[in-house]
Parts: C-alpha cells; structure tokens; sequence
C-alpha cells in the first residue's frame, strides 16, 4: 500500500490528512498516511479556550465566506449547523483618527469609496486628502506588464495619495498580514485591485459598478432565499470557537493515523526507491510521499540536505511575529457603545495596538451577560520593537491604550496573552516569483508536496485549500 506522510499538525495538515481519508473511503485504491505533529495539540494557531463563560479565541476567531473551502469542509464534517454569523446590527468597523474612533464609511472598500455621500461626510480624511482620493477616476491606469509586481503602498499612493495610504490602506490591508505595505506584494494579496485599473482605469469606477451588480444581485438572493436558505455573512464561526473545526478534523483522524510530539528532525530522498526517509525523535519513517504543511522556514530547514536551492528560496519567505490579548470586562466598566465589530490603528498614531475586536459584539455568546470581550493585537512588520518586550508591559500598554480609546474603567475582570513566533509569512514584492521557483524545484523531488500559508494564501479557506489539494497531489501520485 502507498504511504504518505503529513507534516505538521495545524488546520493545513488536520485538513490534507482528512482529505485523504476521504478519498480512501470513495474509491478502491487506498493510501495510507500518517500525520505527524511536533507539539502537543492539533490545530496549530486554531485555539479556542472555554472560561467562566467566555469563549476566548487565542488565534483567528473566524474565517471568510466569499472562499467556499471552509464552509464545504464544515458541511462534509456534519458542522454545517454549528456555523454562526456576525451580528446583523453592527456589522461596521472603525479607525482611529487622532486618538478617537471613526466609522469606516459605508461602502468603503479597504482603500476606496463606492459611495461618495458617507465618503465626503467622513472626518477620517482632510479635504485635501478627500479631493485627492476623488481624483483616482482621472488618474491613468499604469501601463504595465501583467507579470509586473508593485508594492500595496506605491500602488494606493499612485492612485489615491498618501493619505489615503496612512490613514486607511496600511492599518486596514496591512493588518490582514500584519505587514509593511512598502514591502507587499500587490499581485499576491490584492491582485483584483490590479485587474480593476486595467479594466476600468479607476478602482472607484470598477467599485460603484460592482456595488450597483451586487445590489440587484442581493435584491434576487432576498425574493428567492426561502427555497434557497440564508445567505452567509462576509466573516463566520462556530458556535463554541474556531477549534471545534480543528477537533472534528483530529477526531475524524484514527488514533492510529496521527503523533502528537513527533517533531522531525530531517527528510532524505532515497533516489535509487524513490522513497523517503523522515528522521524523528521517535524513529525513522520511511514513505513514498511527503505532505510538508510547516512554515517554510522550518521546511527549509528539513530539506537543506537534499536541495540546498530549495531550501535557499524557502528561507527567503519572510515571517512576522504577533500576539493576541483577550481582555475580558463587566460592561458598565466600558464607555464606548461597542456599536460595531472593532477597530483597527494607522501607525502614524503611535499606539501599541494595531487592532482590537469586539469579540462579544461580534458573534454572539462569547460573554457572559453584562459583560464584554476585547481581543487586541500587537506585532507585526511595523511594531517589531513591541514584541521584544515582556508579556506584562505589552499587556500594560495594551490596557492603556485601551482606556483611551474606549473609555474603560478599572482593571479587566482577567487576560490572556498569546505570543505567535514567526506565524505570519510576508508575501513580500515578488513573491509569486519565488512561490514559481519554489514549485519548479520540489517537482524535482518525487513524492514532495508543499503547502501551507507560505504559499497562495494565508486564511482558513486558503490553508483548507491548499491542504486538500495537496493531499489530492499526493494520494494521486503513480497511482
């Protein structure tokens, strides 16, 4: 019987070994694998904590519905009914803008308006930085080579200006990635910005067009959606936190099939069987097929030994590190209305914070009655300096910072602190061409699969992605 191996034991992995028990059970030729996990629990950066009725949320606290990877996982697992939505009253997100918290206005879209009324009326901007931004529908489309790369900030700043880049485009895209929008990749994360120029000459054009499509489109969903059943909302969760997709995935693996605490230590290609040998703390394993689902720095590390120009290119993906701060409150300690999902900090205002969910607003249950639950964040390409710090300034900063901008009286009821070490890769200018090479050169190696969020994409669906179709990769290989 054919033999895989999995690689690490986050969502990517749980999601490319359950992929390939899948099509074990659908067809008559059979792979066996095995999933191996360096720590002590499945689900990698997925981390749900359960506490005196909070859901506390040590990782991502949701995932996007517009990519249909997660959602058709969560129905195949019989999940479907735990999924919940965002509450429909305040589904809006602010900026800080001069230490207070703005609305985004309506129908902004990351960086550009499609309606120009809540755009004109917003004080986020000065009118100087507005009639800069309203002057992208003149402004001509770059003439470009599509296979050109441009950083995220030369491209808002060539349409839309520095204000637009400061205020709006940096905390809002850059958070996404907890990156430096000099240094991303345009084509890697926000390739339909490009696509709107070329084909519209103006990303608000291609935005108000797009508005004006969705809302006949949303007229046509509302008149048939009793035989069509609800429309999801943009961002989605489960009922009890992200990880009881991380726990049914694991569940579904038989005991026998995965190892927890099996950190590998080196991976050798066997030319002559074209076998694979994986070296670890527990053994030597020996497989026809290798799914690698760790970071790529750590994959680097596994193949310098077999293709040193591999593991060079695998090297160079970049990676930031961040951490997550849960700050649980009884609600009249908090002055805010909370009239929305959270907010997000430009750089220009000097906070420790980079962003703050609403978590009780957001989804619903996630605290107890007359009380609240804040998620902050730190880190990232723009605050390394904060992450040198210890835990307990970086929480005192966060407290501070949170006080101001909230109005919060008095100490948290209790936090939690998280520290993610080099979990964020950086999809830096060029990155599709190195993601090229990376491909060209594990296709040397029989029985390689490389995935993960290194890759084509950093969120659940896109990890899900990736994972399934490496484990297709691999399950199909001289079948």
């Amino acid at each position: 019987m054919k033999r895989v191996l999995v690689i690490g034991g986050g969502i990517t992995g749980l999601a490319a070994a359950h992929r390939i028990h899948e099509l074990n059970q659908n067809s008559n030729y059979s792979v066996n694998v095995t999933l191996l996990e360096a720590t002590s629990r499945f689900g990698g950066i997925v981390h749900t904590e359960h506490r005196n009725g909070f859901i506390l949320e040590h990782g991502p606290d949701s995932f996007i519905s517009e990519k249909p990877a997660a959602i058709e996982l969560a129905k195949r697992l019989g999940l479907e009914s735990r999924l919940i939505q965002t509450n429909n009253y305040f589904r809006r997100s602010f900026i800080v803008h001069d230490g207070r918290l703005m609305p985004v206005p309506a129908g902004f879209h990351l960086i550009a308006p499609s309606r120009f009324s809540p755009f004109l009326s917003s004080r986020i901007f000065s009118w100087r930085g507005k009639a800069r931004m309203a002057m992208e529908c003149f402004v001509a489309r770059k003439s470009t080579d599509e296979r050109e790369d441009e950083s995220v900030a030369s491209f808002v700043r060539r349409r839309f200006g520095r204000e637009a880049l400061e205020r709006v485009a940096q905390p809002m895209i850059g958070g996404i990635y907890t990156a430096d929008p000099e240094l991303l990749s345009l084509r890697a994360t926000f390739p339909r910005f490009l696509k709107w120029e070329q084909k519209h000459s103006s990303v608000i054009r291609a935005l108000r067009r797009r508005e004006t499509q969705s809302d006949i489109g949303a007229s046509k969903a509302h008149a048939s959606e009793e035989m069509s059943g609800a429309r999801y909302s943009l961002f989605l969760s489960f009922d009890d936190g992200m990880q009881v997709l991380t726990d049914e995935l694991s569940r579904r693996i038989p005991g026998n099939a995965s190892q927890l605490n099996s950190p590998v230590k080196r991976l050798k290609f066997d030319e002559a069987k074209r076998t694979w040998h994986i070296e670890t703390g527990k053994g030597t394993f020996k497989t026809d097929a290798v799914c690698l689902t760790t970071p790529a720095y750590v994959a680097a590390s596994l193949l310098r030994d077999t293709h040193s120009r591999l593991a060079r290119e695998l090297d160079e993906i970049a990676y930031e590190s961040s951490a997550t701060i849960n700050l649980a409150y009884k609600r009249s300690q908090v002055r805010h209305s909370l009239d929305g999902f959270g907010f997000v900090v430009p750089f220009i205002e000097r906070r420790s914070l980079i962003a703050c969910t609403f978590s009780s607003v957001k989804f619903p249950n996630r605290a107890p009655a007359d009380h609240v639950l804040l998620r902050a964040f730190v880190g990232g390409a723009l605050q390394r300096e904060v992450m040198q710090l210890e835990d307990g300034e970086i929480l005192s900063r966060v407290i501070n910072d949170l006080d101001q901008l909230l109005g919060i009286n008095g100490s948290p009821v209790f936090t939690t602190f998280a520290r993610w070490n080099r979990s964020m890769p950086q999809y830096h200018v060029g990155h599709l061409e190195r993601i090229e090479r990376i491909r060209r050169y594990a296709a040397t190696l029989p029985g390689l699969v490389l995935t993960g969020g290194a890759y084509s994409g950093v969120g659940i669906p896109d990890c899900i992605s990736s994972g399934e179709t490496a484990a297709e990769e691999a399950w199909k290989q001289d079948q």
